[in-house]
């Protein structure tokens, strides 16, 4: 019986733990508070359309209750991996891979990525800070993944999809078909999802970071939702702009947008009355990920010298409004690196 491990099982972690329930993997969840005590108490719910599910985990919030896990799927903000890295070398074998389930640029993006530049088999800071995450996990373990779903947390072991389906696009770092690859994506298939296995996750990996850089600030900046944001010209040209920056970096790295920006933003603001995670963070008082979908594109682009004026200036906006919420806390080093 394969082992899977999801850490953080809010909506995205949530959603995927429901899925997997299905199969015959033995599915343990590390959460922590309400969201914990509630799953404990009635299982995790999850809500799509008119279809409920309710299902009982063995959960906890401490990695040391688990055995070593096969699979560990890590569902938290991106910017707290450094922080959880740690904690789970317990549950941690010789085999066990790790997919993180996040928005932004991931953590293992330089390893094996053979772009040509001085960049590869290196670490981006705004990502992960000294390094921490790369040596304590191993980019060897990593297998990628780009999350497409909407959702939110309704209440406490309550999780509601807001729609763009259930595909989770998974792929190895350096493009093989590994059996561990096609092992996990089974049985994400099993349970219900699409897992399709890619030989170029990256490029999938910046077409979702487009949405990520330029989406999820504004709505932060403006509380306007997905559908409103495309229906505003202002705010409509502002994330084309975005885009275009985004773009300009990801080719430069050796990425194929095989879409255009309209069709991209198109397929964005065609979610009604959803705003993306960072302004969800934003209104519930959570601290936000802010280096990981900006930063780390801006900090990229500096070590390549190109011009990204407008990526910027919004992230310097969305970090100084975050900072006097008391919802995010600068780094004096990723600060000189993303100026």
């Amino acid at each position: 019986m394969t082992k899977i491990c999801i850490f953080g099982a809010g909506s995205i972690g949530g959603f995927i733990a429901t899925s997997l329930k299905k199969t015959n993997a033995q599915v343990s969840l590390i959460a922590r508070g309400e969201h914990k005590k509630a799953i404990e108490q009635n299982g995790l719910t999850f809500i799509r359309d008119d279809n409920k599910v309710n299902y009982k985990f063995d959960v906890t919030d401490n990695p040391k209750d688990l055995d070593e896990q096969d699979f560990i799927i890590i569902s938290v903000k991106a910017n707290a991996i450094s922080k959880i890295s740690e904690s789970l070398k317990p549950i941690m074998g010789k085999k066990t891979s790790i997919i993180c389930a996040i928005n932004g640029l991931p953590w293992w993006y330089f390893y094996k990525a053979n772009t040509g530049t001085k960049l590869d088999n290196q670490i981006v800071e705004s990502v992960d800070p000294g390094g921490k995450i790369w040596q304590t996990l191993g980019p060897e373990r990593a297998i990628g993944c780009v999350v497409y779903p909407a959702c939110q947390i309704l209440e406490p072991g309550v999780i509601k999809h807001n729609g763009n389906g259930e595909r989770f696009s998974l792929g190895e770092p350096d493009g093989t078909r590994s059996e561990r690859l096609k092992i996990i994506s089974s049985l994400f298939i099993e349970g219900g999802l699409k897992a399709p296995q890619k030989k170029n996750l990256r490029d999938e990996i910046w077409v979702k970071l487009w949405g990520n850089c330029s989406f999820n600030p504004v709505s932060a900046l403006t509380n306007k939702t997905m559908d409103e944001m495309g229906n505003d010209p202002e705010t409509y040209n502002l994330i084309k702009v975005l885009m275009q920056e985004c773009q300009q970096v990801g080719e430069k790295i050796g990425v194929k947008f095989n879409i255009s920006i309209e069709d991209r933003i198109k397929g964005g603001v065609s979610i009604i009355g959803h705003r993306p995670s960072t302004a969800q963070d934003l209104n519930a008082g959570k601290p936000l990920e802010i280096d990981p979908i900006i930063g780390s594109i801006i900090e990229i682009a500096n070590k390549l010298d190109l011009n990204v004026p407008k990526l910027k200036e919004i992230n310097e906006k969305l970090k100084s409004k975050a900072e006097d919420l008391g919802l995010y806390t600068r780094s004096e080093l990723i600060d000189k690196l993303t100026v």
